[in-house]
C-alpha cells in the first residue's frame, strides 16, 4: 500500500502514513488507518500547514533529544506543546518519554522476548479471541493472523505473565492496539506496563476498585461543574458507572459506551438502577455522539477549558474515601 509522500514512514515492517499532514489516502483509508465507514477521522476539519507541521517537529526532535532539560526546567512549555498536538511522526518516543517507560525498556533488554517465549495458558485463549474484536477496521489489526494482530498478542500475554496477580482484562486491549500503532511492540508492551503500574493501579483488578473509585469522583466533579446534566442523570438514576467505565477503563482508545463484562469481570453490573429501557436509551444516545464534537478540534479545546485544579481533583478524591464508597487502592 503506497501513501503520499514526504509523509509516510516505516513502521513494523509497513510504509505508514503520517495522519497529522492529511495526506491524500486511499478512498476506503482515513487518515488514522481505519477503513470503509468505520473512519474516525472523515469530519475534522483539522489540517495542520506542512511548513508549521515540519517546524513543530524540529521543536520535538529537540526537545527529545535533550529531554532531561526541557521536563526538568521547562516543563510549562512541555505541556503547552503537548496541548497544541504532538506530531504523528515523533508520537511514539514522546509518549515513552513522557510516560518513563523509556527507562524501563533500556534497564529489562531482553525480558520482554523472554516472557513473548513462556506460556501463559491461563490467557491465551481469551486473548486470541479479543483479537478480532480489537480495532477490527484498522488496517493493522483487520487481517486475522497478521503481523499486528500476532503482535498486539504477544504483548497482551506477556504482560499477563509478567503481572500474574492482574493477568489479562479485555481493557487493555485497544490501549495496547494503540501504542502498536505508534511504537514497536517491546516499546509498547513497556508503555503499558508503566501505564497500569504507575497511572491507573488497579483498573484491570478483579472487583476494578480502581475504576469504581473514579466513578464516585467523576460523579462528584459532575455535579460541580455541570450541576444540570448531573441532576437529570440522577433523576434518572442513571450512574456514572454506566457510561464512563469504558471511557476510562480503555483510556478513551475506544468509543463504544455501553457496560460489558471485562474478562468475566461483573462488579459494573450492580450499579444498574434504573428502568433497562433509560439505561439502554441514554447509553445508545451516548454511542452515538456527533462525530464533530469526537473530533479532536473540537473535544480538546472544551476539556481543557474546564475549570478544574489539581486540588479540586485531590478534595474530591479525599471526599469520596470519607464516604466509604470505595477502598483506597491508589
Amino acid at each position: 500500500m503506497e501513501f503520499y509522500e514526504p509523509s509516510s514512514v516505516q513502521l513494523h515492517g509497513v510504509t505508514r502514513f503520517d495522519p497529522d499532514l492529511s495526506p491524500a489516502l486511499l478512498p476506503n483509508v482515513d487518515r488514522y488507518g481505519f477503513v470503509g465507514n468505520h473512519k474516525q477521522a472523515s469530519e475534522s476539519s483539522q489540517t495542520v500547514d506542512v511548513d508549521v507541521f515540519r517546524q513543530r517537529e524540529i521543536k520535538w526532535l529537540e526537545m527529545l533529544g535533550n529531554w532531561d532539560k526541557w521536563i526538568n526546567k521547562k516543563f510549562p512549555k512541555v505541556k503547552e506543546r503537548c496541548r497544541k498536538g504532538i506530531p504523528s511522526s515523533v508520537r511514539g518516543r514522546a509518549w515513552q518519554k513522557l510516560s518513563g517507560s523509556f527507562t524501563l525498556l533500556n534497564q529489562n533488554s531482553g525480558v520482554f522476548d523472554d516472557l513473548v517465549q513462556r506460556n501463559s495458558a491461563e490467557w491465551e485463549n481469551m486473548i486470541e479471541k479479543d483479537l478480532s474484536r480489537t480495532f477490527p477496521f484498522h488496517e493493522m489489526f483487520s487481517v486475522k493472523g497478521g503481523p499486528g494482530q500476532r503482535e498486539l498478542f504477544n504483548i497482551l500475554k506477556a504482560y499477563s505473565i509478567y503481572d500474574s496477580k492482574t493477568g489479562y482484562c479485555q481493557a487493555m486491549a485497544p490501549v495496547a492496539a494503540v501504542l502498536l500503532m505508534h511504537m514497536t511492540a517491546e516499546e509498547a508492551f513497556w508503555c503499558l506496563v508503566m501505564i497500569c503500574d504507575k497511572y491507573i493501579p488497579g483498573y484491570y483488578s478483579p472487583k476494578l476498585e480502581a475504576v469504581k473509585l473514579d466513578g464516585a469522583i467523576f460523579g462528584g466533579l459532575l455535579e460541580t461543574t455541570v450541576p444540570h446534566i448531573a441532576k437529570h442523570m440522577k433523576t434518572h438514576h442513571v450512574d456514572p458507572l454506566l457510561y464512563m467505565t469504558e471511557w476510562f477503563m480503555c483510556l478513551l482508545a475506544r468509543d463504544k459506551s455501553f457496560v460489558q463484562n471485562h474478562s468475566g469481570h461483573d462488579e459494573i453490573g450492580a450499579y444498574t438502577k434504573g428502568p433497562v429501557t433509560l439505561l439502554f436509551e441514554t447509553n445508545e444516545r451516548l454511542k452515538h455522539l456527533p462525530m464533530s464534537l469526537m473530533q479532536e478540534d473540537s473535544l480538546i479545546p472544551v476539556s481543557l477549558s474546564l475549570k478544574l485544579s489539581k486540588k479540586d481533583l485531590k478534595r474530591e478524591h479525599e471526599h469520596q474515601l470519607a464516604k466509604g464508597n470505595t477502598s483506597n487502592s491508589r
